[in-house]
């Protein structure tokens, strides 16, 4: 999850840039809301969709190809919610051929965005606005929303119910991605963790405990700086994985930061971003 380390993190990270790594980051960084392009790309149509949950109607992107019925993926954003950003790369893989939920976590409080473009998570201003709401999510509301989310999927005729779901989720959305897997093991064929935060914590409502409960294969793509700090954490998954008879690729990217995979991240690394984007489109053509 995003804290005070990684902020730091980030901000040696880009210190310690030559002038010319540094302009070339910017550049990509301000061309990824338009890259890369998808080989073979799907017609889509995009809706803003409106879910209703034991708690409140939360507002959402629903992204799909356009006739017929696609396997569905649930996407879960990072701290900062549902934004530009993400609905570029929901569109993105549903011009892989995906039904794509992309939700606002923070419904509760506040509809989507709930950050400006070009507000970070390394402006103080944005954590005063978003911490007290990324607060207010737990171990229990994550499970009942990802219920609520996958119905919701299973209802929509875009959606090919008889195929397994996937789900997807970044920093923050890493754990709530292993609850989506296990309180709907029937629905949840595949998983994708991009530098999750809190996948093993020494808690009784850790991530990590649930895996017994899932039927999912997983992508795990941890950012190295994250594995220095948590070097265990990649071992403790692995040996449960595996202990449960579950595939799961469990990958550090070296070089890559905590938030590299995400469009507008000050630390979005394209190549690492492709290599973790390209893992996922096969899982998921594997297993939904």
């Amino acid at each position: 999850m995003c804290d005070e380390d990684t902020i730091k993190d980030s901000e040696d990270y880009l210190k310690k840039m030559t002038r010319r790594e540094f302009a070339a980051v910017t550049a990509a960084t301000s061309l990824a809301m338009v890259l890369p392009p998808t080989a073979n790309a799907k017609t889509v149509v995009a809706s803003e969709a409106l879910i209703e949950t034991s708690e409140g109607l939360c507002d959402a992107l629903f992204v799909h190809p356009e006739g017929g019925q696609s396997p569905a993926v649930l996407m879960w954003p990072d701290i900062l919610s549902l934004r530009p950003a993400f609905r570029e790369m929901a569109t993105r893989l549903a011009e892989s051929g995906y039904a794509v939920l992309c939700v606002n976590p923070y419904y509760r409080d506040s509809k989507a965005p709930v950050v400006a473009v070009g507000e970070s998570f390394q402006d103080e201003s944005t954590r005063t606005k978003v911490m007290p709401m990324y607060r207010n999510l737990s171990a229990k509301t994550h499970t009942r929303d990802a219920q609520a989310f996958v119905s919701w999927l299973d209802e929509q005729d875009a959606v090919d119910s008889k195929r397994k779901m996937g789900t997807m989720g970044y920093c923050m959305g890493g754990p709530i991605v292993m609850r989506t897997a296990a309180s709907v093991p029937s629905r949840i064929g595949a998983a994708c963790s991009y530098h999750g935060g809190g996948l093993v914590t020494d808690r009784d409502d850790s991530p990590h405990l649930l895996i017994p409960n899932m039927n999912a294969n997983f992508l795990i793509a941890i950012a190295e700086n994250d594995d220095e700090r948590e070097p265990e954490t990649k071992t403790i998954l692995r040996d449960t994985f595996n202990k449960n008879s579950l595939e799961a690729e469990i990958e550090v990217y070296e070089g890559a930061m905590h938030g590299w995979c995400v469009l507008d991240s000050r630390v979005y690394n394209q190549e690492a971003a492709e290599k973790a984007w390209s893992r996922a489109l096969n899982l998921f053509n594997r297993s939904l």
